[in-house]
């Protein structure tokens, strides 16, 4: 294995590291929650349902000794719509442009169809190294994990196997770590203090949909899509931002769910949402949410196009 600097003192390595990896998993085992661990602040929405990413979001680890890049993909999976499809082909071509590959299975569920097929996807990866993450360890007792790193290290041939968890930081340093030993030698790739190359608006738009998608209906989640119309500081003000976004449906019964009796519901949505905004812009933001339908968007290309998920 690489040997790498002391980062828990920040002496400098001989040689600096700088690279992107990427985190590929089942829906729901944790990718974006390990990827916030790592950077050391919220770069990914996280929420307990099911692909709940749907964008390659980038987040950047400084270290002294070395630049890591993670690329948090959306949850592998046999889709039912072309969104499905399109976010499958994201994660493909993901695999094949990163320098280390990040396999993410939880430790408080058993090995599974869904985890042997990505498996196989990753036997087909060539030249490109994989470590093995078995995440949520938090969840269950020490021998749980243990045999979970017996069942994960059955599934391929991978470079390195280490449990952690983002919610106690148990070894994600570690996982940083051997993430970074796979990576080339080569200057930073991103100036000093940046944490994540997605525009503003549209991680405005993701922490707008994080809080819609809590205490929503099973359907829902992958109904909702959510665009920021317009963004901008208000007139005469420094210390205000105006932000216009539009939460869109694919029917009119999931609009009502959304705005909830007189409104209550999208009111709820717009608090919690603001005050993530706030954090993120550190100023304070007048949030105005309009909720639209458009029919079937999943299955849509135009709507797609309209909505960012590109061929």
């Amino acid at each position: 294995m690489t040997t790498l600097g002391d980062t828990t003192t920040g002496r400098p390595a001989d040689h600096f590291r700088s690279g992107f990896a990427c985190f590929i998993g089942r829906p729901n085992v944790g990718k974006s929650t390990l990827m916030n661990a790592l950077v050391g602040t919220k770069v990914a929405i996280t929420s307990s349902r099911p692909q709940t990413t749907r964008r390659a979001i980038r987040g950047i680890v400084h270290r002294p000794d070395a630049q890591l890049v993670v690329v948090d993909t959306p949850g592998l999976h046999k889709p039912r719509t072309l969104l499905g499809e399109r976010l499958d082909s994201l994660v493909r071509s993901t695999l094949t442009e990163v320098d280390v590959i990040g396999f993410c299975v939880p430790a408080d569920q058993p090995v599974g169809p869904g985890d042997k097929y990505i498996a196989r996807e990753l036997a087909g990866v060539r030249r490109t190294p994989i470590v093995a993450l078995v995440t949520k360890t938090d969840l269950v007792p020490p021998e749980q994990v243990a045999g979970q790193l017996l069942a994960v290290g059955r599934l391929g041939d991978f470079a390195d196997i280490v449990p952690c968890s983002a919610v106690d930081g148990f070894q994600v340093g570690l996982a940083g770590d051997l993430l970074i030993s796979h990576l080339p030698q080569g200057m930073p790739l991103y100036p000093e203090g940046d944490l994540t190359d997605e525009p503003e608006q549209v991680l405005v738009a993701e922490l707008i949909r994080e809080a819609a998608l809590e205490g929503v209906r099973e359907e829902l989640p992958h109904s909702i899509a959510v665009m920021v119309d317009e963004m901008a500081p208000r007139e005469g003000r420094d210390d205000l931002i105006d932000v216009y976004a539009h939460l869109y449906v694919e029917r009119d019964s999931q609009k009502g769910i959304i705005i909830g009796h007189k409104g209550s519901r999208l009111r709820e949505v717009g608090a919690a949402a603001r005050r993530q905004i706030e954090a993120l812009l550190g100023t304070k933001v007048f949030l105005d949410l309009r909720v639209s339908v458009l029919k079937d968007w999943q299955r849509d290309p135009k709507q797609l196009r309209r909505l960012g998920f590109y061929d």
